[in-house]
């Protein structure tokens, strides 16, 4: 060899190419990188006789996690929701249910069968999400896995093939076979500090050319792995022609395609059988009547002895006196109701940013995706819609619920339509695939979080540049908030995190308080 790369350099290039996911197995297992932490376990101080009252203000996941960790020890609590049901943002849609947006009510007209659901929130689960797996198990949630990643999905940018869509592992396998190619060749370059040995440079250059799919002389000159154009079972395949590197780096839709299953995305990932809320639905059967729907909290006052809500339900004003509160509603609802926070807690209340997210989905009239080798995965465009989820479950069944758009980020776009430009929005998108689309598809739902009611908002943001980093201030007012008000007021929540939008962000976050609840309880005990 004429030179060697480093390990640092290895992974900085296999991340380039493989996305963070393929770094980050490459570094874990070369001992680079550290290996996940364990599970977060709770051992609460059993209250005895003298049970304090707990108000829960908020049912998503984390109020429920911290409404069923303090009653399993015997605190009186009492959750209030808003809302007529629990969950949250996570929200499975069926028959007869209402999409609660303003403006945009709407009920669901699927089929009343079990398999024909929605996540319209949360969808899947991350097989590292160790807290959320064990409240699963804990309470008897019977899991399946989720198909995110499916080589026979499809890429469609109007700007790639002439807009005609590619099956994703046409792409990818093109893609990395390029990519691998490059990177053999870099192996001969200089770049020398702590240098991998000339038998171990051997071995990676091996794996490049497994990895790529090269020829000998390392090159890619096609692969296989995208499947034959005809044959293969009974004779020879014929593979399929070598897409151009200059084609593949046409249009922007790939690059999702390359990085979009990695880290919590995949390719593991797990969902609750027979939909997400099944997880809700847990919580709450443990719970019983300590959850009050519909009570809408009107005012939160923090004394030295505990905590006052307020609060109206079904037209009634009724009064909850408490010694702890765990409020999980979203800061920027909380600001409008009457408190008497601190200062410096209502700046970093009025702080966080709340995300734009918005999903559409269809019933199909049949489950045309299983007619075309798909079963179960994600499509991706270059368009508004941006993507199409098909259902991995109920495989074979006459019909199937399918996820026609998911922007997330940019879903004002849709927000601002009426629903029937929304609705022919994600037809004509969904055509640019399925060209039979329109007529395959009916009974259309919408939802836009940051217009539904008791939301106005998707995850919880705090750094306004993520590619810069949290600044100092951003870093202060996140303390501030994740601190107890006078020992008796915690907020929780995705808020209270720092990588937002997962449902095990927001056990987390209430677990976290409750250890710190529980050390102030135990130094008072003692």
């Amino acid at each position: 060899m004429a030179g060697f790369v480093t390990r640092r350099d290895f992974l900085n290039l296999l991340g380039a190419t493989g996305g963070t996911a393929a770094a980050l197995k490459a570094g874990t297992a070369l001992g680079l990188l550290p290996n996940g932490a364990a599970a977060a376990s709770l051992d609460l101080l059993n209250p005895g006789s003298n049970g304090r009252r707990i108000a829960i203000l908020g049912s998503g996941i984390s109020g429920l996690t911290a409404a069923y960790e303090l009653g399993k020890v015997g605190y009186d609590c009492t959750v209030l929701e808003a809302s007529h049901r629990a969950g949250g943002r996570i929200f499975t849609v069926r028959h007869g249910d209402l999409i609660d947006e303003i403006g945009n009510h709407q009920y669901c007209e699927f089929d009343d069968e079990p398999h024909m659901y929605f996540n319209a929130g949360a969808a899947r689960i991350p097989s590292t999400h160790r807290n959320l797996l064990g409240y699963c198990k804990e309470l008897g949630v019977e899991l399946e896995v989720f198909v995110g990643e499916n080589n026979n999905t499809y890429l469609q940018d109007d700007a790639l093939m002439g807009g005609k869509p590619i099956r994703s592992n046409d792409y990818t396998t093109n893609v990395r076979g390029f990519l691998s190619e490059m990177l053999a060749k870099s192996m001969s370059m200089e770049e020398m500090n702590q240098p991998f040995t000339e038998s171990e440079a051997e071995h990676i250059l091996g794996m490049l050319r497994s990895f790529g799919d090269l020829s000998e002389d390392d090159l890619y000159r096609g692969s296989s792995r995208t499947g034959y154009a005809s044959g293969g079972f009974l004779r020879h395949g014929v593979q399929k022609d070598m897409i151009a590197f200059r084609d593949l780096l046409k249009g922007s839709v790939g690059r999702e395609a390359l990085v979009g299953f990695e880290g919590d995305y995949g390719p593991m990932l797990m969902q609750p059988l027979g939909g997400m809320d099944k997880i809700i639905a847990g919580y709450t059967r443990e719970l019983g009547n300590k959850v009050k729907y519909r009570a809408m909290v009107t005012g939160v006052q923090v004394k030295d002895d505990g905590v006052d809500v307020a609060y109206d339900q079904d037209g009634v004003r009724h009064s909850l006196n408490a010694d702890y509160c765990f409020n999980c509603i979203p800061t920027h609802l909380m600001v409008g109701i009457e408190h008497n926070f601190p200062n410096d807690y209502v700046k970093a209340m009025k702080y966080v940013r709340r995300g734009e997210a918005y999903k559409a989905a269809f019933q199909a009239k049949e489950r045309f995706w299983e007619k075309d080798d798909i079963y179960g995965g994600i499509s991706l465009m270059n368009n508004r819609s941006q993507q199409v989820w098909y259902p991995f479950h109920g495989i074979h069944k006459a019909k199937g619920v399918v996820l026609g758009a998911y922007d997330y980020g940019g879903g004002m776009y849709h927000t601002l339509m009426p629903q029937k430009d929304r609705i022919e929005a994600h037809l004509r998108d969904g055509e640019k695939i399925h060209p039979n689309y329109r007529s395959l598809v009916e009974k259309p739902i919408t939802i836009a979080w940051h217009r539904m009611n008791h939301m106005l908002g998707c995850s919880a943001s705090w750094s306004r540049n993520f590619r810069q980093g949290w600044t100092h201030e951003e870093e202060s007012m996140y303390d501030t908030l994740r601190a107890p008000v006078n020992g008796r007021h915690y907020f929780i929540g995705d808020q209270i995190s720092m990588h937002s939008a997962w449902q095990e962000s927001a056990i987390m976050s209430a677990q976290w308080a409750l250890a710190n609840f529980d050390e102030r309880v135990r130094s008072v005990a003692a």
